[in-house]
């Protein structure tokens, strides 16, 4: 997950009143990542975020069902059903396991994980359909409400039997959000007559070093390859455990089953039409069960695993998902403010491999960045019109928690006088636009350099 959301224009559905709210809870949860990352937060500022999240997310809920209405869109029915199961089932979740662990910074990344992914998927995808008048496709093969029921009663008991879990009901309409560091676990069957039916099961990772860790008395934090290895057995004696209670006229036989990242599961769970897709709170950590059933298979990258490859493969998707990890963790943020799209995205393009690109066009919308997000880095257009670069880096230095953020100013003009005045407001640099690219780039990378010297 990252540290913040960015709102596009592709989120907008041309309907003021639901783009306004959209565009509201967007902020709500850009305050909540930023309070996170403050470790002076309080509980009560973290509690009053969140319970103005929830009272924005209701309100919004009731507007866009009215919305619905008046339009009469055949989707109605089903939105309503995501809408409760998020209003009834994972809001009122999330909150009990801030209070149980009094808003501790593992819960506040639970919350914010579930609730961003929710917000990008409710309105990408589902409030999409509203406008173009389509239904929504993506949980148009959930089973009926008798199947679903039993099948969150036996994932439920079956958590016990082989975890010791008591596992609460987050959501049944999971949409694939990452919710934590976790290991995506997907086993492809078929039957004889090429029917497919795909089971994914994501751990957090947590969960597995609390539960599979303690049996193996293993003393370590992370996931190993043995701990990974008790986890895949697991998962394939939780999926032959369920069809027990699911018989198929036809039976189906494992082809294969896979390791993904994150991005690969979600790539594929977005195109799926799941018929279940459940998300528990185990207390040591989330667990998802999803299941969908069709004729097509969506392939991808993942870590086949293959039985006499098994602990050599597994070790390699470790190693990958640590390195993903630690090179999110070790990316600086750079901020870079100016007015022109083309410069935003030219720079985007030149730091992006290397740095967390942030953007901003104003002094206004600087000052919201810098807030929501604090850089490492400040790339400041000198000659913005309405307020300029040395307003904007007045209005930085003017704010004791922002003053200390190192400032580098890009400026079209080099002449005596324009340094002269850039220089008298005491930033790191300026830098000319008219360099090359990989100049700038260069620059950027040498000023880290020497501060980490």
């Amino acid at each position: 997950m990252g540290n913040h959301l960015v709102w596009n224009e592709q989120f907008n559905l041309g309907v003021e009143l639901i783009d306004r709210e959209h565009q509201k809870l967007f902020r709500i949860l850009n305050k909540l990542f930023a309070l996170r990352q403050q470790e002076e937060k309080s509980h009560w500022v973290c509690q009053e975020a969140v319970k103005y999240f929830k009272e924005h997310t209701l309100q919004h809920f009731a507007d866009e069902e009215a919305y619905m209405a008046s339009i009469a869109y055949a989707g109605l029915e089903t939105h309503k059903h995501i809408h409760n199961n998020f209003r009834e089932r994972t809001l009122p979740a999330l909150e009990r396991e801030l209070e149980l662990n009094h808003y501790s910074e593992h819960s506040i990344h639970h919350f914010l994980g579930v609730c961003a992914g929710w917000l990008v998927g409710h309105t990408q995808i589902e409030d999409q359909m509203i406008v173009s008048g389509e239904a929504i496709k993506q949980w148009e093969q959930l089973l009926p409400e008798e199947e679903q029921a039993v099948m969150k009663q036996t994932v439920t008991k079956l958590l016990y039997q082989m975890f010791q879990l008591e596992a609460q009901l987050i959501s049944d309409c999971y949409g694939g959000e990452k919710f934590g560091d976790g290991i995506y676990y997907r086993l492809i069957c078929s039957t004889k007559g090429k029917k497919r039916r795909e089971f994914f099961l994501i751990f957090e990772e947590s969960m597995i070093v609390r539960t599979v860790g303690s049996v193996l008395h293993a003393k370590t934090e992370a996931v190993s390859v043995l701990l990974m290895n008790a986890a895949r057995y697991a998962a394939q004696q939780m999926v032959e455990r369920v069809k027990r209670h699911f018989p198929d006229s036809e039976p189906f036989e494992t082809m294969e089953e896979q390791l993904l990242t994150y991005d690969q599961f979600h790539k594929i769970f977005e195109q799926q039409s799941p018929q279940f897709s459940l998300l528990f709170d185990t207390g040591v950590g989330y667990f998802a069960y999803c299941v969908t059933s069709s004729d097509k298979f969506l392939n991808e990258d993942g870590v086949s695993l293959q039985t006499e490859h098994a602990m050599a493969e597994v070790a390699d998707y470790l190693r990958q998902n640590e390195a993903a990890k630690a090179a999110a963790r070790t990316k600086r943020k750079v901020l870079v403010v100016d007015d022109s799209d083309f410069m935003l995205l030219a720079m985007q393009d030149l730091l992006g491999k290397d740095y967390e690109v942030l953007t901003a066009k104003s002094g206004l919308s600087t000052i919201r960045g810098i807030t929501l997000e604090r850089p490492d880095l400040i790339l400041l257009d000198y000659e913005m019109p309405v307020c300029s670069g040395n307003q904007v880096l007045e209005m930085i230095r003017a704010e004791k928690e922002f003053a200390d953020i190192p400032v580098i100013f890009l400026t079209s003009h080099v002449d005596r006088e324009s340094v002269r005045k850039a220089i008298a407001l005491k930033p790191e640099g300026y830098l000319s636009k008219s360099l090359p690219p990989e100049q700038v780039k260069q620059e950027v990378d040498r000023f880290f350099e020497k501060q980490k010297a």
